[in-house]
């Protein structure tokens, strides 16, 4: 800084940067600010984001107390009525009236990009609704956490675990204790609510429990993620895999009245087991994919032929066999996901 003569004028009202906020048990909102230009003083009313307030305190890293700050210091401030979230700019106005002017403005428009975001997705109908239409299946959730920079990196965290099949939707994140309000927007929108480090009011659990709202409290981060992805694996449709089970070749065919046709077949490997997938291949090249009507051996109904014997078979709804044709006995089993495959 002085090879580049950096310098700023402390004889201004102050401005900066809010680093980190808070809501304290006992100070109320604390909130990191980085003084950039200007002093700040106790008494300053400062408007940062959508939050404003009178500075009532202000401590530095020894926390000891200060009355000023001057430009490059970083202060803990005590008196905002909200916590601004980390990157919000402050300054400092003139007086309260022009303080709320420009909280009121800017939480509206807060509000409105919120509404334009999630007006789609307000509750669970809709939010089917557009998985249909685009094939993204939707997680719904409110978060809440201690500090905004763990909000930040919950958010964060969780809308990296998304694909192009399910997806994380936050619906609202916030510092601060759990609220009715929270719990309210939970309930409209089939959601649950993470709390990160904090906790719900009594009034707040006792809706949640009787809206069957759901509250998750943690304390580590990666456990979010860990749960929240479970869920969200369990959202994707299975794989599907094949497993051959084997082969029988056509050897003759048999007319037999009300039945149809029935093949006389010799299981050439592996074995047939009715109610398995069945495959009809000419010149190996498959001509038809279906299940089997009959599956005897010496008259009698069977459950599978192993390789070797033979035994007699027919198609459920097709009757285009002919001899040397192939049949392929296969299954299909069900295999969960992960969001990596």
């Amino acid at each position: 800084s002085e090879i580049l003569e950096l310098a700023a004028n402390p004889d201004r009202d102050a401005d900066g940067v809010v680093l980190e906020s808070r809501v304290d048990r006992g100070r109320g909102v604390v909130c990191t600010c980085l003084v950039q230009r200007g002093t700040l003083h106790v008494g300053d009313i400062v408007v940062a984001g959508s939050e404003w307030g009178r500075v009532r305190a202000m401590t530095d890293e020894r926390a000891q107390n200060r009355v000023e700050a001057v430009p490059s210091t970083p202060v803990e401030v005590l008196g905002f009525n909200g916590p601004p979230s980390a990157g919000d700019e402050f300054v400092v106005v003139d007086s309260e009236r022009r303080a709320r002017e420009i909280s009121e403005f800017r939480s509206m428009r807060s509000r409105d990009d919120a509404s334009a975001r999630s007006a789609v997705l307000v509750n669970m109908d809709q939010m089917f609704l557009q998985a249909g239409e685009d094939g993204l299946q939707r997680l719904p959730m409110v978060i809440k956490g201690d500090v905004h920079g763990s909000v930040e990196a919950v958010t964060s965290a969780l809308e990296n675990l998304s694909t192009d099949e399910v997806a994380v939707q936050v619906l609202h994140a916030g510092v601060g204790g759990i609220t009715e309000s929270d719990v309210v927007l939970a309930s409209a929108s089939k959601a649950f609510i993470v709390g990160f480090n904090v906790r719900a009011n009594p009034q707040a659990r006792e809706l949640a429990q009787r809206d069957g709202v759901e509250i998750r409290d943690y304390a580590i981060i990666y456990n979010i993620v860990d749960d929240t992805k479970a869920m969200l694996e369990g959202m994707l449709k299975p794989a599907l895999r094949e497993h051959k089970l084997g082969n029988a070749q056509i050897l003759e065919i048999f007319d037999i009245g009300k039945v149809g046709k029935v093949a006389g077949c010799r299981v050439t490997n592996g074995l047939a087991r009715r109610g398995a997938k069945v495959r009809l291949l000419r010149d190996d090249i498959v001509i038809h994919d279906g299940t089997l009507k009959t599956l005897r051996s010496f008259k009698d109904d069977v459950r599978e032929v192993k390789e070797g014997f033979e035994c007699g078979m027919s198609f459920e709804n097709y009757s285009d066999l002919r001899q040397d044709d192939v049949m392929e006995f296969y299954e299909v089993e069900e295999v969960a996901r992960t969001l990596d495959s």
